[in-house]
């Protein structure tokens, strides 16, 4: 019996990958080792079941750490999967896919979204989506961006056809050609799409090497992405034709890019309109003057009328944000807020004291009218 390889080796990682990198090196190495993908490789189902092997293994926390301890020798037994074995390479490869079906028609749901090939065995590619984050001020007046996707693109070597230079299709051997085959139940004979071919009826005679017949290969694309001024938070933008490229020639699948917003340190957003709190002080409030007020353009310049009250609000008409399905502009609301000291000097205290003195009732009037109302609550 051939000696096993290390599980490491197995998935080209290192021995401190995370997850994620095992399971990033298992989804390029299933696809590349499939059975179904390598008909005239012999030793595809075993290399296959090796990467299955090695991910049951480093995919468990348990079963890694008894491993990194002892090697191979901690599963001598066959005990690395539940109920006293390793999992069944496929269960594992349709359980990192996601879908259902036999060894091979797994692919029809990943590679396609599960779509359906035609008789070439063209199928869409899978739509995409992206989470980009923007500022306020990008959302409000609009923004060119270009973002990196790692994602499946058009085998550069057989054009997206996934054959050889000068290969063929042929009529799968396996359904001869009708896309199904049938299996005997009991009494009953079922009929069930054929899991080489995927219910095409035709294979290729020699898949291309590059991309093992599937006519993509993964790729960073770098993709530039105008976002509309105006733009609210949680908006999907569809960028066409972006999103995976489709199996042997389909149409790709459209990249879906969605908006969200960062908090601002001084504004708030309410559809096209703008909150702010502006804190002045009380002087300011009492005698009048005129203060800046941020905008998302600068600043403006408001007057504050004497005996302002704190809450008060000042309303900059068009100062807010653009309307993305017009050329309207929200509003500013800039909310007041007068600020009392909280240390005076002996003399502030003083001169404070012999303003209150000063003062009246007339003067007050919320004072005077809030505790006229609430008189009998004295008693």
């Amino acid at each position: 019996m051939a000696e096993k390889r290390d599980y490491y080796e197995v998935l080209t990682v290192t021995r401190t990958a995370t997850e994620e990198e095992v399971k990033r090196a298992y989804r390029k190495l299933a696809v590349k080792f499939h059975p179904d993908k390598n008909p005239d490789d012999p030793h595809a189902e075993e290399k296959f079941k090796e990467l299955g092997e090695a991910y049951d293994v480093l995919m468990d926390t348990d079963k890694r750490a008894a491993y990194d301890r002892f090697g191979h020798a901690a599963f001598a037994q066959g005990t690395a999967g539940r109920g006293g074995g390793f999992h069944d390479p496929f269960d594992i490869f349709r359980e990192v896919f996601g879908g259902g079906g036999g060894g091979g028609g797994i692919f029809e749901s990943f590679f396609g979204g599960g779509a359906t090939a035609d008789r070439e065995g063209r199928q869409r590619g899978s739509d995409l989506r992206y989470d980009m984050q923007i500022t306020l001020e990008e959302a409000a007046f609009g923004v060119d961006k270009e973002i990196e996707v790692r994602k499946l693109d058009t085998c550069a070597k057989c054009s997206g056809k996934g054959a050889e230079p000068g290969s063929r299709t042929i009529n799968c051997p396996t359904c001869g050609g009708r896309g199904q085959v049938i299996s005997s139940r009991g009494f009953f004979q079922v009929s069930q799409t054929c899991p080489r071919c995927r219910g095409v009826g035709q294979i290729i005679e020699k898949p291309c090497k590059a991309c093992a017949g599937e006519g993509r290969v993964e790729n960073t694309s770098r993709i530039k992405l105008k976002i509309p001024a105006g733009i609210a938070d949680g908006s999907r933008l569809r960028s066409s034709a972006n999103g995976e490229a489709g199996i042997r020639g389909g149409s790709p699948g459209d990249l879906y890019v969605v908006i969200h917003i960062k908090e601002h340190e001084i504004f708030q957003r309410e559809d096209d309109n703008l909150y702010c709190e502006v804190p002045i002080s009380f002087t300011m409030a009492a005698l009048g003057g005129e203060i800046a007020v941020p905008t998302l353009e600068g600043k403006a310049n408001v007057k504050v009328p004497a005996g302002t009250q704190s809450g008060k609000v000042f309303k900059l008409r068009g100062k807010g944000v653009v309307n993305v399905n017009a050329r309207d502009r929200g509003d500013l609301l800039a909310r007041l807020l007068v600020e009392v000291p909280t240390r005076l000097n002996s003399e502030q205290r003083q001169k404070l004291e012999e303003f209150s003195a000063l003062c009246g009732e007339e003067n007050t009037p919320l004072h005077k009218s809030f505790f006229d109302r609430a008189k009998e609550f004295f008693r």
